[in-house]
């Protein structure tokens, strides 16, 4: 898949400013957890041909940027845990095995 790393709140803005007609993915990950990597190797596997902006959260590494997420969001913090961005919204999310039943074709 092709991920955007993100590291800083800058490019956390930059998703939340985006205004055009394709939807950012956010997935949060812990490198630390086995559940983590389970559901995203799932993940992967399913979803390689998406067309959204794809952005990949170390959330060992970037904890900031985790916790600005649930802020400017309003959702809890989970790991693995994904969310859908669309004109500066989050317009769903999914946590856990949950994210793998997600349709990304709705979006």
């Amino acid at each position: 898949m092709n991920w955007k790393q993100l590291s800083d709140i800058n490019a956390l803005e930059s998703i939340k400013a985006n205004k055009s007609s394709v939807t950012s993915l956010i997935f949060k990950h812990s490198t630390r957890c086995s559940i983590s990597k389970m559901v995203l190797s799932r993940f992967e596997r399913e979803h390689q041909n998406s067309d959204m902006n794809l952005y990949f959260l170390d959330l060992l590494a970037n904890r900031v940027v985790s916790d600005r997420i649930s802020e400017d969001f309003g959702i809890k913090h989970e790991s693995p845990q994904v969310l859908i961005i669309k004109n500066g919204n989050c317009i769903a999310h999914a946590n856990h095995n949950a994210i793998n039943q997600l349709d990304l074709s709705e979006f």
